[in-house]
């Protein structure tokens, strides 16, 4: 399966993936990609973008091919992985991006830096096909290890059945929906001016 670049300097490139029913691999549909981007399009020039539970890439290298200054790919499945460096090499973004294989409940730690923009898509649903709750253990690893910038966006991608808490210090302030899921994006509680600067 493919994907393609929607919009930026690698606009119409192709995106190697694998098919929708590998549950490890979950591609996000074009449209909702093509929606995120158009929200955010004006934060992502020279920003630090992390796209966590990466997958194949796609967000990530969207996020590239747009302006990001530096994009951090982390994920867990080595064949995630192998697809990613894959789709870097292949688009030439290898000097802007930074490949990190972790486990993104357990092992946070190693992602401990500022990004001006966080996505965050984690699988609906593991091997046994058993419903998985994993949005709001990242979101509580995102204020624990403080890697928000003050006018940091921070997108998340779910399950309309799956339950997200709140946190003390993270607003949602937009949420789409398509289909059964549900695109939210996120600020510091404390902030407002990211109003101003995104046109919200």
């Amino acid at each position: 399966m493919s994907l393609k670049v929607i919009a930026g300097s690698a606009r119409g490139r192709i995106i190697k993936t694998l098919p929708h029913d590998n549950l490890s691999i979950r591609p996000m549909l074009g449209r909702i990609k093509k929606s995120i981007f158009d929200i955010i399009q004006f934060k992502i020039p020279y920003s630090i973008f992390i796209d966590l539970f990466a997958g194949a890439g796609s967000v990530g290298i969207e996020a590239l091919s747009r302006g990001a200054k530096k994009v951090v790919f982390a994920e867990l499945s080595d064949i995630s992985l192998s697809l990613i460096k894959r789709n870097v090499n292949m688009l030439g973004f290898n000097d802007k991006a930074k490949i990190v294989k972790c486990d993104i409940i357990k092992d946070f730690a190693v992602l401990q830096d500022k990004y001006d923009i966080i996505f965050m898509g984690p699988p609906y649903k593991d091997e046994n096909k058993k419903a998985l709750a994993l949005t709001y253990p990242v979101l509580r690893n995102v204020m624990r290890y403080d890697i928000l910038k003050d006018d940091s966006i921070l997108i998340t991608q779910k399950h309309i059945k799956e339950p997200v808490g709140n946190l003390v210090g993270l607003e949602c302030f937009r949420t789409e929906k398509y289909g059964d899921t549900i695109i939210s994006f996120y600020k510091h509680a404390k902030l407002e001016n990211i109003r101003n600067e995104t046109g919200f």
